[in-house]
């Protein structure tokens, strides 16, 4: 079964909130042993349940508007190149 989340923008922005709120998301066994990107992206490599992160124009405009957000962003998207579990998709709230 695939998980699917829309992204919470306001949760992106600062190291701490991106912690709590990927660990929330991917459901991580062991917590991330550091407030960092680079633990992040070597967690996201290991996730293994199917999971969608749905990302909304205005969600799109918000992150752009944020240096940490926006960079948390890309890691994410070069972990679903790597990683077949993860899937970002662009989709209007319409859709959702």
């Amino acid at each position: 079964m695939v998980r699917s989340f829309k992204l919470n923008p306001k949760r992106m922005k600062n190291r701490e909130n991106m912690h709590e709120y990927m660990d929330e998301l991917f459901g991580f066994e062991d917590e991330l042993d550091a407030v960092n990107l680079d633990a992040l992206n070597d967690s996201l490599s290991e996730v293994t349940d199917p999971t969608e992160l749905i990302v909304t124009p205005s969600a799109v405009r918000e992150i752009c508007g944020d240096d940490y957000a926006y960079t948390l962003l890309l890691v994410l998207g070069r972990a679903a190149e790597e990683n077949p579990n993860i899937e970002i998709l662009f989709r209007k709230e319409s859709e959702l």
